[in-house]
């Protein structure tokens, strides 16, 4: 805690009032009320850096975090967006390391954005406040997780990096069907990782080199080899 009064006190409150004159400058030209006129912040500064370095940190949801700080979820989104650039001034916080989509060319290129040539492919889910419309709680309840959720695919590289995410899908869809209608195009010298839950993506798509975990088959006496369990373990530490 002593580290943050620090980095606040010198760094964020020195900042903080040029940030906010900057911010809303850039809204309108003509302005006919000063600036800071408006809805005051619920939060203050250091509960709203708070805020977002929590959010940051455990990448939580909107409505745990309207929860922890007793706001709704638009102003949760607000403030995050409002004092984002500020921070990144201060803190080192996460932030796009690829700024644009581009075909990669070259062994080298496709090397650098996918380190050993393997690529990641899998769903997460996170918890939405149960639907009141009957419909939509058959629709985004998620028999996996027992509650009600959206699903987000996300292709990662061997360093965590996330390359590809799509648009949130209803919690009740199965994660291969995702995929199906929103696969990325890999390119072709790279090893498309997946769980079990896409069997049959070998078939399906035999143009890209994917990769499943090994499993014993029906009526089969041979246990796994250490190989294949070593493989399954080094799948499973990556999902």
């Amino acid at each position: 805690m002593q580290e943050f009064d620090d980095i606040y006190d010198t760094e964020i409150t020195k900042r903080y009032d040029k940030h906010e004159i900057q911010r809303l400058s850039q809204r309108k030209v003509d302005r006919k009320r000063r600036y800071g006129a408006g809805r005051p912040f619920k939060l203050n500064v250091k509960n709203r850096i708070i805020m977002l370095l929590v959010y940051y940190r455990l990448y939580i949801t909107y409505t745990l975090a309207g929860f922890l700080f007793e706001l709704d979820q638009s102003n949760i989104c607000r403030d995050i967006q409002k004092i984002e650039s500020l921070i990144r001034k201060c803190l080192p916080i996460p932030q796009k390391i690829y700024k644009i989509t581009k075909r990669l060319r070259t062994p080298e290129e496709v090397e650098k954005y996918f380190p050993g040539f393997l690529a990641f492919i899998d769903c997460t889910e996170q918890q939405i406040p149960r639907p009141k419309n009957k419909r939509k709680r058959r629709a985004y309840y998620s028999g996996n997780k027992k509650r009600h959720t959206v699903k987000t695919q996300l292709m990662v590289n061997n360093h965590g990096y996330i390359l590809h995410k799509i648009a949130h899908k209803k919690g009740k869809r199965h994660d291969y069907d995702v995929y199906k209608e929103n696969h990325p195009v890999t390119p072709k010298q790279v090893v498309t990782i997946f769980d079990l839950g896409y069997l049959g993506i070998e078939k399906d798509f035999p143009e890209q080199q994917s990769s499943l975990p090994k499993r014993k088959k029906r009526n089969q006496e041979r246990e796994l080899s250490m190989e294949e369990k070593d493989y399954n373990m080094f799948i499973l530490k990556r999902e």
